[in-house]
């Protein structure tokens, strides 16, 4: 008798454990019959949102996430901060048209020797360019600007300080490697920027290089006939040792966290972010893959992007060339005055008394820097109309139509008018071939996937000094022998340039940006 109530309650307990195994797997069976009508309750899973453990199952992207936060303080932090880096990067390049009359006395250079300090500037950036894109894209691009300020703060310094010619050139060069590291910051920035806002914002960074542009100018006015050009420098250093500081406010792009395998800094920097402008992330979790190919130059030569990288290293080398010959050209004319004007003052005959000299040792008067500084507010002056083209024409069509623009300034730059009338054109060159250099920095950051963004980004700068290299030659030393042979080689480049812009075959105008290729 006893066995046989063993052998019932065995029974029985196991039936019940039966019974408690199958009800979910029935509950479940019924959710999910279309035939029987019936929901399956509140146990039923609502939409695949989460999964078995409980974790959401919906997830976004890093450009979701930033399109969703939209714009607020960050971005006003972001580009007042990021915009200062400009203001040194305007100060270290434009800092040469400044000093070459200075060095030309002090040391009593030909033409071809100043020429040759402004190439080793920019063989020292393209050098660097390259290997600075590499390692943003390797390493962030928070460490390689950051590097990039305390490099080039530390060698402009010790320019101040250069016994000789040669160390002179050498030092220079130096900061130009360090300027290809803060040139990573357009990069960094654009990367946090909402795609509807990139048209706006990017271009109105020109601000900050025209700031630079004109700081220095007021530097050399003030300073150097008073206390020499070797004060000025010490003094042009102060901006990079302030932003030192104000950099620990910037965080890394979560971008590059993200394609480096770091999902959850990028997930704390989009957290930060959507806290300071007062918005949500969008709902899931933040799920992108990593990528291991990053910061590989046959991306760049793939079949995806390799016209378009053939294309905008032309157009980088053009707009340098045609840039940096606007400023040296009109340092020179100024310098040694060899401007036709029809209203020429005193000063102006004086010095072509010593245009047959072997050293035009003739420091800038104050009329020069007047004009230098008019001709860097051409800079930001059609800044406004840039933001319209580049929102209704888009981005291939803006650079074509600033670089015809530019080639016919150029050329008007060979006929005879008043003072005032050279400075009006010079305002306009400049305005042109500045706007032109910021749309083919928008363009070249938004047509490359984040996995090798920076290195397109540096290579494109490196080719872009390459035109620097050689437009001191053509500005400063050819315009000895003539003006129009001089401006000439400028106006060419800019036409070709402009014809070669039509066959780019990507336009970016509201695109969102590639996160791999």
């Amino acid at each position: 008798m006893g066995d046989l109530m063993k052998t019932q309650l065995v029974s029985a307990i196991q039936l019940q454990e039966v019974e408690m195994q199958e009800k979910p797997a029935d509950k479940q069976q019924g959710s999910k019959n279309p035939d029987d009508g019936v929901s399956g309750g509140g146990d039923e899973d609502d939409g695949g949102d989460e999964d078995d453990d409980g974790f959401s199952t919906e997830t976004f992207s890093v450009e979701e996430a930033v399109e969703t936060i939209g714009f607020g303080r960050f971005h006003i932090l972001l580009f007042v901060i990021m915009g200062s880096a400009n203001i040194v990067e305007a100060m270290e390049i434009m800092l040469l048209a400044v000093v070459s009359p200075e060095i030309r006395c002090e040391w009593r250079l030909e033409d071809w020797q100043v020429a040759l300090v402004s190439t080793m500037v920019f063989l020292g950036f393209m050098v660097c360019g390259v290997l600075s894109g590499y390692l943003a894209d390797r390493y962030g691009r928070w460490k390689v600007v950051f590097g990039g300020f305390v490099w080039s703060a530390y060698f402009s310094l010790l320019t101040s300080f250069a016994p000789s010619y040669g160390w002179f050139i050498f030092l220079r060069s130096m900061v130009g490697c360090g300027v290809a590291g803060v040139s990573q910051g357009f990069v960094l920035k654009t990367e946090f920027i909402p795609a509807r806002y990139r048209a706006v914002l990017l271009p109105l960074a020109t601000i900050f290089w025209m700031l630079g542009s004109m700081l220095i100018i007021v530097l050399g006015m003030l300073v150097v006939p008073t206390l020499g050009w070797r004060w000025m420098i010490r003094l042009s250093v102060t901006p990079s040792v302030i932003l030192l500081f104000l950099f620990k406010f910037i965080p890394e792009s979560a971008r590059y966290n993200v394609s480096a395998g770091n999902v959850s800094a990028a997930l704390e920097t989009l957290q930060r972010i959507a806290k300071m402008n007062r918005a949500s992330l969008p709902p899931g979790r933040l799920a992108e893959p990593m990528v291991k190919q990053r910061g590989s130059w046959r991306i760049l030569l793939g079949s995806s992007f390799r016209t378009t990288s053939l294309l905008l290293w032309f157009s980088w080398f053009v707009a340098s060339f045609t840039y940096y010959g606007s400023v040296l050209s009109s340092s020179e004319l100024l310098e040694k005055n060899l401007l036709c004007l029809t209203d020429p003052d005193q000063d102006h005959l004086v010095k072509h008394q010593n245009q047959d000299g072997l050293c035009h040792c003739i420091p800038f008067q104050l009329r020069d820097y007047q004009t230098l500084l008019i001709s860097c507010l051409g800079e930001v002056a059609l800044v406004p109309l840039n933001i319209c083209l580049l929102n209704v024409l888009g981005r291939k069509m803006v650079m074509s139509l600033l670089q015809l623009g530019a080639a016919i300034i150029f050329m008007l730059l060979n006929i005879c008018t008043t003072m005032f009338g050279f400075t009006v054109l010079l305002f306009l060159l400049r305005s042109l071939v500045s706007m032109n250099f910021n749309v083919v920095y928008i363009y070249t950051a938004e047509v490359y996937p984040t996995v090798s963004r920076s290195l397109g980004m540096g290579f494109c700068t490196s080719f872009s000094r390459i035109g620097g290299m050689i437009a001191p030659f053509i500005a400063q030393v050819l315009m000895s022998q003539s003006v129009i042979l001089a401006l000439s080689p400028f106006a060419v480049a800019c036409v070709i340039c402009s014809l070669g812009n039509f066959l780019l075959p990507i336009e970016t105008r509201g695109r969102a940006l590639l996160q791999s290729s």
